[in-house]
């Protein structure tokens, strides 16, 4: 099982963190050590000053592909999850100004926790049109429609495929919206999915 993370997929997002938008997709892998489930809490690491909270879709791939075409990347998928891509901020900096890979600061251990996966059709909506925020503390921090995405999920699944076979049970994080923020400790994050609460974890 692979956990495959697209960057910089919404425009407002690109821009509250001064990056430009790219003409791919631009992707990196967490390893299955970083997920967890079933809203375990997170406890902070010690490596680095600041982490983020990036709340995402998540998509689940359901069949063997490679080299998908786009028009039929609808066939490798049926269900959907919400996942947070925990960041360490300050050291993702460093690797960028470094020209360096995002390893350091999205690979560690239980930085990716997923919520339980509803099927599409239950949902009753088309991929490309979900709702999906996250309350922090009580608060909404991040709200957006995946009409919003740059590239949309068939074509995330088609780029990828080019590269790397997909696989059953694999899972793509399509990126993360505007209002990314820093957590600490006592903070309780709350993801809803078409008014479904998927998410409710705690910091520690």
């Amino acid at each position: 099982m692979k956990i495959i993370c697209i960057g910089r997929n919404y425009v407002a997002h690109i821009e509250e963190l001064h990056h430009k938008q790219d003409a791919i997709p631009l992707f990196f892998f967490k390893p299955d050590t970083s997920l967890t489930q079933n809203n375990e809490p997170f406890y902070l690491p010690d490596f680095a000053e600041k982490f983020d909270y990036e709340c995402e879709l998540v998509v689940k791939i359901n069949r063997v592909g490679k080299c998908i075409g786009k028009q039929f990347a609808k066939n490798y998928y049926n269900e959907v999850a919400l996942g947070l891509d925990f960041t360490a901020r300050d050291i993702q900096m460093q690797e960028i100004a470094s020209g360096l890979p995002w390893t350091l600061s999205k690979t560690f251990d239980y930085s990716a926790p997923v919520s339980k996966f509803f099927s599409l059709k239950e949902l009753q909506k088309e991929i490309q049109n979900l709702n999906f925020s996250l309350i922090k503390n009580g608060h909404t921090v991040q709200s957006t429609n995946t009409t919003e995405m740059i590239f949309s999920v068939d074509e995330l699944i088609s780029y990828i495929s080019q590269f790397i076979t997909l696989k059953t049970g694999d899972l793509i994080f399509t990126g993360t919206p505007s209002g990314v923020g820093k957590i600490t400790k006592g903070d309780i994050l709350e993801g809803y999915l078409e008014g479904k609460k998927l998410l409710d974890i705690k910091i520690k």
